[in-house]
This record gives structure tokens, sequence and C-alpha cells, in this order.
């Protein structure tokens, strides 16, 4: 039975190579995976899926407007598609989210997505937000803070190395700008200082 899936986390927990990993797995066994990724991060080069440790596959994009149902259907006019995975679906609109779930209620194919929940001011991003209300499935990709306990948050360091509490959510950057952190030092960085 298909299902959409939500994993997420926070910058450089590993969830394209998990995407990768995953998407390897089934074209092993023989079966058929369909890779898209938003268009506008174009880090790994236009179209591509890649990792930190270096591994990477081509993939077809998404723009921001763009109808996902229409575009999957075209797709599986041309074939047989065993799975989808989806990277960077925080970039995803809640239309699209929706798109997505008619995929796999309408057409019976599933549908991996990977992305990050919350941006660098602890707001969830439109996208995330809508996969987490309708996924079926929602796993935490866990990543960890300087100290030792579990990333939740992120910051955006500006170009003097401190964090920026204002700007606009979407910025398309690596390690040189964003760090994942727990809530506890994300207060910090940012200036939000415990209550005496």
């Amino acid at each position: 039975m298909a299902k959409l899936y939500f994993n997420y986390s926070t910058m450089n927990a590993g969830k394209s190579t998990l995407l990768l990993q995953a998407s390897h797995n089934y074209r092993e066994r023989g079966m058929t995976t369909y890779l898209i990724t938003a268009q506008l991060d174009t880090r790994a080069g236009e179209g591509r899926i890649a990792s930190r440790i270096g591994i990477g596959e081509p993939a077809d994009t998404f723009a921001p407007d763009e109808d996902l149902f229409a575009k999957i259907a075209a797709r599986l006019d041309l074939g047989p598609v065993d799975c989808i995975f989806l990277d960077e679906a925080q970039f995803l609109s809640p239309d699209q989210v929706w798109q997505l779930a008619r995929v796999v209620d309408d057409l019976s194919v599933p549908v991996m997505c990977y992305g990050l929940r919350v941006d660098f001011r602890g707001t969830l991003f439109p996208g995330s937000a809508a996969l987490l209300a309708l996924a079926d499935e929602m796993r935490e990709v866990r990543t960890i803070c300087h100290c030792g306990k579990k990333a939740t948050m992120v910051v955006r360091k500006g170009a003097d190395g401190q964090a920026l509490r204002d700007g606009a959510q979407v910025q398309i950057g690596g390690n040189e700008t964003y760090v994942s952190l727990c809530r506890r030092h994300w207060r910090e960085a940012v200036g939000d200082r415990p209550a005496r």
C-alpha cells in the first residue's frame, strides 16, 4: 500500500544520504525510482541530489508553482515507477503536498519526502507544516549539537559569523551558512537568555 512519508531534520543530518541510499536499495532489487529536488537549490548543480559525503544522483526538479500530480502522472506515462523520492521538501507549497498525497492515493505510488522541519527563526516551513499534517508516516533524522544533545534547530550565520534573527526564510547555503544546534544553544545563539 502506497504511503506519503516525511523524513525531516535540521541541516547536515544526512537526509540526502538516506534518500540516495534508499533509492539505491530499490534499484538494486530491479525496481525503478524517480528522484525530484527543488529547482532553486543548485548547490550540487541543477537537477542533482548530492550528499556532503560525496555521493549524488541526477534528479528532475520542481518549480514553486508546478503541479506535481501532473508532473508525476506524465512520468508514469513513460513507464512504471516503484517509488518517488523528493529532496528539499521544505520548499514545497501546501498545494504541492496535497498533490503528492493525491499521487499516493490515486496513482498508488509511494512518495518519500526529505527536508527541513524549521527555518533559522524556529518557524515551520509551509511545505514541512503541510507534510507534518498529511504524511502517513514521519521519521526524524537525528543529528547532534556541539554539546552532544539532539539538534532540533538551525542558526543562519551572518558575514560576521554571528547568528541572524531576521531575513528571508529561504537562503540556500551549507555549512558556511548554517549550524544545527539543540534548542538551548539555539536560544543562546540568537540572544534569547533564560529567565532568572
